[in-house]
């Protein structure tokens, strides 16, 4: 689990040998020395990777740069099981982040009645669970529409205020922190850079949290964190840095990799390897999600195991998928995954059966390999690839 010392260093310095997170651009002042008086170890993230830390670092510096932000990535801390260190780490971003807005039992209209598009605060989730659950998640449809919304700046909710109902425009943009059990709503997760959290092992040791000791060096370092950044507000919004990854993903990580190369040294090339790894192991999170790509995912494998068939039988296609012990297809229901139940999932990605002919001559209905060729390389690309002129691995 990540020790608050560790967190506190981190918002402004890895290491003694990493510069500070965002120095200015003209002189590169070495890293703050912590306090003596600063806050022991203790709990933020358990069993914490160099990376995850240091991913932590740079989104809370980019909190404070929210003006000069395309996008407002969410930080989405999830964890399997309770005491993982999510609500710890949530501290400590509280005392960390800009403007931070805890949103306990907040509705969303005084949420977005509280965001300024000039200046927007950071919202701070916890308990996500008890907001997205499968009980009450059709009852938080607004909530979780303010959040995807808020993610990309100029997306307004519109509300009518007054006696005379007058119709106004309300901001959504804000970066926010938000932690719960399980995954979030797959349009959240895709909207987030994801840190998994997991519990303290038996004689992994770390120091409790205390306010009154830890919350005023994190405050010191939050000033510090403000006073270096506001003065690049206009060189971050002019950036437009080289992104390992694309589309949603690029976008959600590019003001992290910015204050990576505000803050030079070793950040900008650790920023961009931690970007790839995590954004990759998301994509392969999604691909064995049953109801995400995973179905092209195995499909793909069978066709591969089947020396790339030029047709497979709905019968035969769904007995491979079933038969799969590793696959969550044979515990769907009494018989496992039906022919109507794979044609819907399919049917998305416009994948069709039709009438295939078969070894012995006869026609049968089933599905033509060429038709899943488009859907294998954008939604599994990296399950035996397939090549974008013949189509073969």
């Amino acid at each position: 689990m990540c020790k608050p010392e560790t967190a506190r260093r981190g918002a402004a310095q890895c290491n003694p040998r990493t510069p500070s997170p965002i120095p200015p651009p003209h002189e590169r002042p070495g890293p703050p020395q912590p306090s003596p008086a600063g806050p022991e170890p203790t709990c933020a993230q358990r069993r914490p990777t160099a990376g995850w830390i240091r991913v932590i670092t740079l989104w809370v510096a980019a909190t404070h740069l929210q003006p000069a932000w395309q996008h407002a990535p969410r930080l989405a801390v999830v964890g399997p099981a309770k005491r993982c260190g999510k609500s710890r780490l949530l501290d400590v971003l509280t005392e960390t982040v800009h403007e931070p807005m805890l949103t306990i039992n907040t509705t969303p209209a005084a949420i977005f009645r509280s965001i300024h598009e000039d200046e927007p605060p950071t919202l701070l989730v916890d308990e996500a669970d008890t907001i997205f659950g499968p009980k009450v998640a059709e009852k938080n449809e607004e909530t979780r529409g303010l959040l995807n919304a808020g993610h990309q700046r100029g997306r307004y909710v519109t509300r009518v205020v007054g006696n005379d109902h007058t119709p106004h425009k309300f901001a959504t943009f804000a970066m926010a922190a938000i932690a719960g059990i399980g995954d979030l709503p797959d349009t959240v997760m895709d909207r987030s850079v994801v840190i998994r959290m997991r519990r303290r092992a038996e004689g992994e040791k770390v120091k409790p949290f205390r306010s009154r000791r830890d919350i005023p060096a994190l405050h010191e370092l939050r000033d510090r964190i403000h006073a270096l950044a506001r003065p690049l507000l206009e060189d971050a919004a002019n950036l437009e840095p080289d992104m390992p990854v694309e589309d949603r993903a690029a976008d959600t990580w590019e003001p992290l990799v910015i204050v990576a190369d505000l803050a030079g040294g070793r950040w900008p090339r650790l920023a961009r390897i931690a970007c790839a790894r995590m954004v990759a192991a998301e994509m392969a999170a999604e691909e064995d999600h049953p109801s995400g790509a995973r179905i092209l995912a195995d499909i793909r494998r069978v066709f591969f195991a089947q020396r790339e068939a030029d047709s497979l039988s709905t019968e035969d296609l769904l007995h491979y998928l079933n038969a799969d012990a590793e696959a969550p297809w044979g515990e769907r229901g009494r018989y496992g995954l039906t022919a109507r139940e794979l044609g819907a999932m399919l049917r998305d990605y416009d994948i069709r059966p039709g009438n295939v002919r078969m070894a012995d001559r006869s026609q049968r209905k089933g599905y033509m390999r060429h038709k899943f060729l488009d859907a294998w390389r954008r939604y599994c690309p990296a399950v035996h690839p397939v090549d974008a002129s013949c189509g073969e691995s």
